[in-house]
């Protein structure tokens, strides 16, 4: 098949699970054009079979912002013709969705030879944040009904969907994978001397890691580890940056802690510091899956979670780990506490952890893609 795969390029989940959905697809033999305002920032290396193709953002005085949408509708048009596209899978609703569909009646317009299919993706934001704005939400509907295919990375994001916007589209729900040859927990004497150097008296490790958004609530992981580091000597590791950043850097002075907290910014590469780790603490008050929960657990680490959105169906509360109401401080705080004062428990929850990032990996869920994509072009 011939696919032209459209995402944002940043470090968010949506673009993450694009581009790597792509490279696994390229891998098995399809030909991947990548659309965006710039390379996806998981597309760093050659694969054969991807393309990029980057859409210009022009400026005019007449224009106080960018027309991207438009641009982008013009590019797929662009890149279906000259490139024999047999479908456009759209990651994000707003604007992606719109565009296609306009490049998709763009080409119905000039009479191409055959009819490209639209398959939208939801992931979560663009529901739950972005499409509840007013403005947006008859645009989004529309786009959403007019894909030839909708999916979503979990139930809850299916039901939200519906729910909210009254869909009428079947939505297919193909979860979010993980490599877990890469995300797998990492022995060597280079990795030992690592976890020395962060904790030289072996004190337990906790992590996290976001684009510390509000709705991460980066600053409850830190009122955790305060709690934790009280009864059990141990440093928290924090990854990524954002908006919240300097708020918790200064919640961490205020509490007196800084000294014991790392805060590590963006990092490319992750798998090193989770196997150095010991628990993954995600609080979110909105995850419509959790992709870096996933992550930690194919690296076989337990994880202390909220329990909203689509969390409780990755993370099994009692199995994997424990999953807790929106806020709850003193409740992840405890249930950390006892997870790691306790060794064969603690050991179960990790086997589990990994045994349920299995049913996740990528091998198992790509050739749902496939065999979605068949099915849409069939009809």
């Amino acid at each position: 098949m011939k696919i032209a795969i459209v995402c944002y390029p940043t470090y968010g989940g949506s673009g993450v699970v694009a581009t790597e959905l792509g490279k696994y697809l390229a891998n098995r033999g399809h030909q991947i054009h990548f659309v965006s305002y710039a390379i996806p920032s998981k597309l760093s290396t050659f694969c054969d079979n991807i393309f990029f193709h980057g859409v210009e953002m022009f400026t005019y005085p007449l224009f106080e912002f960018p027309l991207y949408s438009i641009s982008l509708s013009s590019k797929l048009v662009d890149v279906a013709i000259f490139n024999d596209i047999d479908l456009i899978h759209v990651h994000y609703a707003i604007p992606h969705a719109t565009s296609a569909y306009l490049a998709r009646e763009i080409l119905k317009y000039e009479k191409h030879n055959k009819r490209i299919k639209i398959i939208t993706t939801l992931h979560g934001t663009d529901i739950t944040l972005v499409g509840l704005e007013p403005s947006f939400q008859k645009t989004l509907k529309f786009s959403i009904e007019h894909s030839d295919g909708v999916t979503a990375v979990s139930k809850f994001l299916k039901e939200k969907t519906i729910s909210s916007y009254n869909i009428q589209n079947d939505i297919e729900v193909i979860y979010n994978f993980v490599d877990t040859e890469k995300y797998k927990k990492l022995s060597t004497p280079e990795l030992k001397k690592l976890r020395e150097h962060y904790a030289p008296n072996n004190e337990k490790i906790l992590i996290h890691t976001s684009n510390f958004r509000k709705l991460k609530r980066v600053t409850d992981v830190i009122k955790i580890f305060h709690n934790v580091a009280k009864k059990i000597s141990s440093i928290l590791i924090l990854i990524g940056d954002g908006p919240e950043r300097s708020e918790c850097e200064k919640l961490s002075r205020e509490l007196n802690i800084s000294g014991k907290i790392y805060f590590m910014g963006k990092q490319d590469s992750i798998t090193e510091l989770l196997s150095i780790a010991d628990i993954f603490i995600m609080p979110s008050e909105s995850e419509s899956f959790g992709l870096s929960a996933l992550e930690a657990m194919s690296t076989s680490l337990p994880v202390i979670s909220s329990n909203i959105g689509g969390l409780p169906e990755l993370n099994i509360n009692g199995v994997t780990g424990y999953t807790v109401d929106v806020g709850d401080i003193e409740r992840m705080s405890d249930l950390t506490i006892d997870l790691l004062s306790n060794e064969s428990e603690y050991k179960k929850f990790s086997i589990n952890a990994r045994k349920r990032a299995e049913d996740f990996k990528a091998e198992k869920i790509i050739p749902l893609y496939e065999k979605y994509y068949e099915k849409i072009l069939s009809k």
